[in-house]
């Protein structure tokens, strides 16, 4: 018996998975696996560490070799090899071996496109100038490594705030380089709202990264007299000058469509290869996945790009069962991620609040702020956690946390639970491990479903730290503290009036009933009994959601 013929342009997440998961179902079929670059199966997402040494060998970024392709799967791994066109009508496409310059045809009976994404290079003057380097596989790597150890590098500049941004900032940070970030945007990491990604920000500043928000660069000069870099000067629209010895761009990805383009499939208005749920493109004999296609956001439904390898591996997988008369079926991506800066990790699922804006959906959102694990177990860790959701249903619809301990399990849970359709009862009622050393009998996602329940029922209403992040001088509400004496003497919000949780009763003539109060403590708790006990008194009154610790880190007090 004799299987399809299976040509695969493009190895790494996507392309390799598909080509593995091919031959798990069809022993007999024919799968050649065409990859550009010299390496077909790589742990991109690792490069970064290898920079600071944090990943001390570089062959352990080798997740496969062609040899071993070759030998446990029976795959034709063709490196070094480009894809230069297909021709439809014909199921075939040339190749050209970058190694000989060869150009040859080979034909498919399905062909499976996972090209990936190509950094951005913007056309800002300079750009191209030695000494600036993208990071997307090991002959990357191994560029910026040799530069770094030819030039004596000791300046580093990063263009770009995102993933691969920060990642590369904190490696090149670790291995000795004064590092600077420049970011066109106000904040660091656009899938957080700007509070969240507050938190980063002052991470970044204790571990001496210079940062650069809200300030794009204009231009990659020379250096001026008197100026030293071996690279190029980065000049910001702000006329500030940034001598670098290296420059490392983390501008973005953009799909890598040209070859899809060309052959006439149907490229989305996200500019990403469209395809349906079976990852089949507009031509039923051509498949595609990985950071190359357009997926539907799960919370919008929109057509997006979210370029990840966990996506990219299921594509994969989705693909071949597509191809082999299998029901699996890629619905929609949640755009579940993490990173770690420093001390902190920070992750997210789901909407932000900007997606949801922009998307004109109505929502929701609460922050609080519980420990990692019990508090009177050692180590426990504050996390930030904000969770968005419909204010009528109370379906989930996303949420961000940042923390140096537990931010992942707590994404994880609510990823699977977004994943669900769950709704805040449901976060409320979630039955999750707890022993001391490992969470509260109250977890993290059982406190945030609870405080939304609160806000759905109408048992609460909240205030945003955005209302207040001028302070409430002049302001139509009056804002009220209801923290302890000291905690007050540490930092407050200016306007605020303060009157501590314990003396509430007691004083309530001191406020005024013609006017809102918005009520805060240190981060919500205390101020949600405080609400309580006006609103059951007749003032309308609002918590300050994530109450001062929100604050604080949103205006950077």
């Amino acid at each position: 018996m004799t299987g399809p013929k299976l040509l695969v342009i493009g190895g790494v997440a996507g392309g390799a998975s598909f080509a593995a998961r091919a031959r798990r179902l069809c022993e007999d079929a024919t799968i050649i696996l065409v990859e550009r670059g010299p390496h077909v199966s790589f742990a991109n997402c690792g490069l970064p560490y290898h920079i600071g040494g944090e990943i001390a060998e570089r062959r352990k970024l080798l997740v496969q070799t062609p040899e071993r392709l070759r030998a446990i799967l029976n795959l034709d791994v063709r490196t070094n090899t480009e894809a230069v066109r297909i021709d439809r009508d014909r199921r075939e496409v040339e190749l050209r071996d970058l190694m000989s310059g060869r150009s040859y045809i080979e034909t498919y009976d399905k062909l499976v496109l996972a090209p990936g994404a190509a950094p951005l290079r913007p056309p800002i003057p300079g750009i191209d100038r030695e000494g600036h380097f993208t990071l997307r596989n090991i002959p990357d790597l191994e560029s910026i490594m040799t530069w770094i150890e030819s030039r004596s590098a000791r300046r580093a500049v990063v263009v770009g705030g995102g993933y691969i941004g920060l990642e590369t900032a904190e490696q090149l940070h670790r291995r000795g380089l004064e590092v600077a970030v420049a970011e066109a945007l106000p904040q660091v990491m656009a899938p957080l709202d700007p509070e969240m990604a507050a938190f980063l920000h002052a991470e970044l500043r204790a571990n001496g990264i210079a940062l650069h928000l809200g300030d794009p660069v204009a231009a990659f000069e020379s250096p001026a007299p008197g100026e030293s870099a071996a690279a190029s000067v980065v000049m910001l629209k702000s006329g500030v000058r940034l001598p670098a010895d290296i420059v490392i761009l983390g501008l973005g990805v953009r799909p890598e469509t040209d070859l899809a383009r060309v052959a006439g499939l149907e490229i989305g208005d996200a500019g990403g290869i469209r395809v349906d749920e079976q990852m089949r493109t507009s031509d039923p004999n051509i498949f595609a996945v990985g950071d190359a296609v357009e997926v539907r956001d799960a919370a919008t439904g929109a057509w997006t790009l979210i370029p990840l390898a966990g996506p990219a591996n299921r594509q994969g997988r989705i693909a071949a069962d597509a191809i082999f008369g299998l029901p699996s079926r890629y619905t929609a991506t949640q755009g579940t991620a993490i990173i770690r800066v420093f001390g902190l990790a920070a992750g997210c699922t789901g909407a932000n609040a900007k997606t949801l804006t922009r998307a004109g959906i109505p929502f929701e959102a609460i922050h609080l702020h519980p420990n990692s694990h019990a508090g009177y177990y050692p180590g426990a860790k504050p996390i930030a956690l904000k969770v968005l959701f419909c204010p009528k249903s109370g379906k989930f619809l996303g949420a961000q946390a940042v923390g140096a301990d537990g931010v992942d399990k707590r994404i994880d849970v609510l990823a699977t639970a977004l994943k669900a359709g769950m709704t805040v009862d449901d976060l409320a009622e979630l039955e999750l491990a707890y022993a001391p050393p490992f969470g509260s009998a109250k977890d993290p996602v059982n406190l945030a479903g609870m405080i939304a329940q609160n806000v759905v029922a109408g048992r609460m209403e909240v205030a945003q730290w955005s209302e207040v992040s001028d302070g409430a001088d002049g302001a139509p509400f009056v804002l009220l503290d209801v923290r302890e004496k000291a905690e007050v003497e540490a930092g407050r919000i200016p306007g605020s009036i303060h009157i501590p949780l314990g003396e509430l009763r007691a004083r309530l003539g001191e406020l005024p009933r013609d006017r809102e109060i918005i009520v805060h403590c240190q981060s919500g708790q205390r101020s949600y009994f405080a609400s309580r006990i006006l609103a059951q008194r007749g003032f309308r009154v609002r918590n300050l959601t994530g109450s001062y610790k929100t604050w604080k880190a949103a205006v950077g007090a």
